[in-house]
């Protein structure tokens, strides 16, 4: 009985150690991929990006790209793997040294070029510089005789400028204040009560268009006035729109709005007595005040 058991229990023990030896070295001998093909893709991947290199040795790149391929693929035989890597790196670095060598060989190239350059235009400047000397002799006298000439206009122009903005300021019978220029007119602009301007009576406000035309740095506010003849709020409301009325008609000529400001300045700042018509008429007015600005700073 125990001869038999030995004679069947025999085989059965010996194929599951086969099977088992089998299965162990199926699992010693599968394929991994190389130690140190990851380092020769990042090596790899630097030469590539490096803009003054990657395109100045494109064979020993290309080489070096499926050295690096072949080297990532697994290996079942670790020296095969270890020696593909050991390629790859090789190929590397001769596709680095080529790149690197034809770099420095472009550099000295253009330095050789920009010395020659450099020489050349030393020689032009050196000519330039001969032929303006003599030009700069005989142009000396004549730009003086130029500045002196100009300083005269320049001197001509602003007396001319002074004049002419004196002769305007005469027209438009205008103050000179420390506020600006100061315009009045009277109640002649609008009727009794009323906002809107009478028909042909801008003569005066023509002329300043005319000024504010010619002077365009300078601005003007607009100021109305009343007597004291009605109650406040009103006369406030109505020296408010006339002020506006003229600003519309100035704008009208063509005036920029930017340089236009308008303000109702009620029954305040009389220039004459309320008490009489004479005074009342004069203090139903409107005023323009032009900035004050050197005409030398037009």
């Amino acid at each position: 009985m125990n001869t038999n058991q030995t004679t069947v229990c025999g085989p059965r023990a010996i194929l599951v150690s086969a099977i088992a030896a089998a299965l162990l070295g199926g699992c010693a001998s599968a394929p991994v991929k190389p130690s140190g093909a990851a380092e020769a893709r990042a090596k790899l991947t630097r030469l590539q990006a490096d803009p003054n290199l990657s395109g100045r040795a494109p064979a020993a790149l290309a080489d070096a790209a499926a050295a690096v391929a072949l080297a990532e693929e697994p290996a079942a035989d670790q020296a095969l793997g270890e020696y593909r890597v050991y390629m790859a790196d090789r190929k590397i670095e001769i596709a680095s040294n080529q790149a690197q060598t034809r770099f420095l060989e472009d550099q000295r190239a253009a330095l050789v070029a920009e010395r020659q350059n450099v020489r050349l235009d030393a020689r032009t400047r050196e000519a330039d510089a001969a032929h303006m000397a003599a030009a700069v002799a005989q142009q000396s006298a004549a730009v003086a005789q130029e500045d002196a000439a100009v300083a005269n206009a320049n001197t001509a122009v602003l007396a001319a400028q002074a004049a002419e903005l004196q002769r305007q300021i005469s027209a438009l019978d205008a103050r000179v204040t420390d506020r600006g220029l100061v315009l009045t007119l009277g109640d002649v602009l609008f009727a009794s009560d009323r906002s809107d301007m009478r028909s042909g009576a801008t003569a005066h406000l023509d002329k300043l268009v005319y000024f504010l035309d010619h002077y365009p740095d300078r601005t003007a506010r607009i100021e109305g006035y009343t007597d004291s003849t009605g109650s406040a709020s009103h006369n406030q409301e109505l020296s408010g729109r006339r002020a506006d009325s003229v600003r519309g008609y100035l704008r009208g000529q063509g005036i920029d709005p930017g340089r236009l400001s308008a303000a109702g300045m009620g029954e305040s700042d009389p220039i004459a007595s309320n008490d009489t018509a004479a005074g009342r008429q004069q203090n139903r007015r409107v005023e323009i005040v032009i900035s004050n600005q050197a005409v030398a700073s037009r």
